[in-house]
């Protein structure tokens, strides 16, 4: 879920403005269908239903005019692999959710801005442009209601130019599900081939078998609690008030992270990723930036896909939710004066502790609440304190961000929303070259600190400058 209005909520605050807004205004509304529907009923699994049904906002920005009818058209081809994306949401009986594949159709919107584009990007930071933000993205009014599932607007900026909003239901779709279909979008306008997706939510369903290894279960990402209690963490997660400042990695700062990292491993055999140092960097610094006790635990999140520990169970093609989590945590004190390779290794350890028993636990375990009818009473084991003692990392450095080209060349920017938690996002470059694109999603006092000289400088201590500021 993003954030309203952050430019004006920060000036009240005497905060810097994180983003500026682009004025988007409505001049048509047009329902684009597929054009065929069987009816099918797909009932979601316990993936798809723990995050409920938001939306997750994303926006490319292009130096070409996108041409609306030819996007729609192309959409709608792309639709008759994707009928989940034109369907609607219902309730089954048992609290559940299920998308009826009726092609209802998805919401397009073009609208146009009395201004020119702009040099968007690390500099100059945008607001989502997909309408009214929280009306869009919220979860309300979508479950047995004619709510489109996918809503696209598509800004035409005075001069040339265009920005595109994507919200996909995320019910529907992790972050890499999304790039896919837009990825396969993008094929289907320009004319080339692209893989069938899967949508055979049965088959991930079906690999859900109850671990009987004790730490496995110990180290389960999510539990069940009571009404009350879920309740409760969910209103304090919701009242965080976030920013987000971003900055940019170089291929040879990154290679300089590794190489350090593997100089201070903790042993000759151990092998880290460059973005395991990247992570382990960025969790140092920002529990510095923190700067809480010494004996205070700190909590490091990650997001993890869940299909590659599967293998070949499941189809490489598969669509829809398949994202575990896993958390490690450092005493503050050791967290800050550790080797960036020790701290790295923990990272790597966290990572490969998703095993494909875990996942297949944990298919069980949630399919378990959702035949109980008490999905909703799913959540993360850490969620109580997400907002003060943790930070998520989402890695999507490997995904097409920048190959989404629907005929007026590749974007040259994409913005992230805020988020509720305390995020460390991790995108490709638009020039694609081995360097990281870092969003930094903290609470607003701590993200205006971290976009001060001092702390960029800290940031990037390998460089010798302070890129991206």
């Amino acid at each position: 879920m993003a954030r309203k209005d952050s430019a004006h909520r920060a000036a009240r605050k005497g905060l810097p403005a994180f983003r500026t807004a682009v004025d988007s205004r409505v001049e048509r509304v047009h329902t684009v269908r597929a054009g065929a529907a069987d009816g099918a009923r797909i009932r979601l699994t316990g993936y798809d239903l723990l995050t409920g049904p938001w939306y997750t906002p994303l926006t490319f920005f292009y130096r070409g005019t996108l041409d609306g009818a030819a996007l729609r058209d192309s959409l709608a081809r792309t639709l008759r692999r994707y009928p989940l994306l034109a369907g609607r949401l219902e309730r089954d009986a048992d609290g559940g959710l299920s998308v009826l594949c009726n092609d209802a159709g998805v919401r397009f919107t073009e609208a146009f801005c009395p201004d020119p584009m702009r040099e968007f990007g690390h500099g100059l930071r945008a607001e989502p442009v997909i309408g009214k933000l929280l009306r869009e993205v919220s979860a309300f009014g979508v479950v047995d209601r004619d709510t489109p599932l996918l809503k696209i607007r598509l800004t035409r900026m005075a001069g040339g130019g265009s920005v595109l909003g994507v919200l996909v239901n995320h019910s529907l779709a992790d972050g890499g599900s999304t790039l896919a279909f837009l990825e396969s979008w993008s094929r289907e306008h320009l004319g080339t081939p692209w893989e069938e997706p899967s949508h055979d939510r049965a088959a991930l369903d079906g690999l859900g078998r109850l671990s009987t290894d004790s730490a496995t279960l110990d180290a389960r990402a999510f539990v069940g609690v009571g009404r009350v209690r879920h309740l409760t963490t969910t209103l304090r997660v919701g009242v965080n008030k976030l920013a987000t400042v971003t900055t940019r990695f170089g291929a040879a700062e990154l290679a300089a992270l590794k190489a350090e990292a593997q100089r201070t491993l903790p042993g000759p055999d151990a092998w880290v990723s460059t973005n395991d140092a990247l992570t382990a960097h960025l969790w140092q610094v920002l529990s510095e930036l923190r700067g809480r006790p010494a004996d205070a635990v700190e909590w490091l999140g990650l997001i993890v896909g869940a299909q590659s520990r599967l293998g070949d169970a499941l189809p490489s093609s598969y669509w829809g939710n398949c994202v575990s989590n896993s958390w490690t945590s450092l005493d503050a004190a050791r967290l800050r004066e550790s080797p960036l390779g020790v701290v790295a290794r923990d990272v790597r350890r966290c990572l490969e502790s998703n095993t494909e028993d875990k996942i297949r636990d944990e298919i069980a375990f949630l399919g378990s609440y959702r035949r109980k009818g008490v999905s909703r009473h799913v959540m993360s084991v850490r969620a109580p304190d997400v907002s003060t003692t943790s930070l998520s990392v989402n890695n999507w450095s490997q995904f097409p961000l920048y190959r989404i080209d629907l005929g007026a060349g590749r974007p040259f920017w994409y913005e992230f929303p805020d988020l509720p938690v305390p995020t460390v996002h991790i995108a490709p470059t638009p020039e694609e070259d081995a360097g990281r694109d870092v969003y930094l999603c903290l609470p607003e006092a701590e993200a205006a600190v971290a976009d001060t000289a001092p702390w960029r400088e800290r940031l990037h201590t390998r460089s010798g400058t302070s890129v991206g500021s």
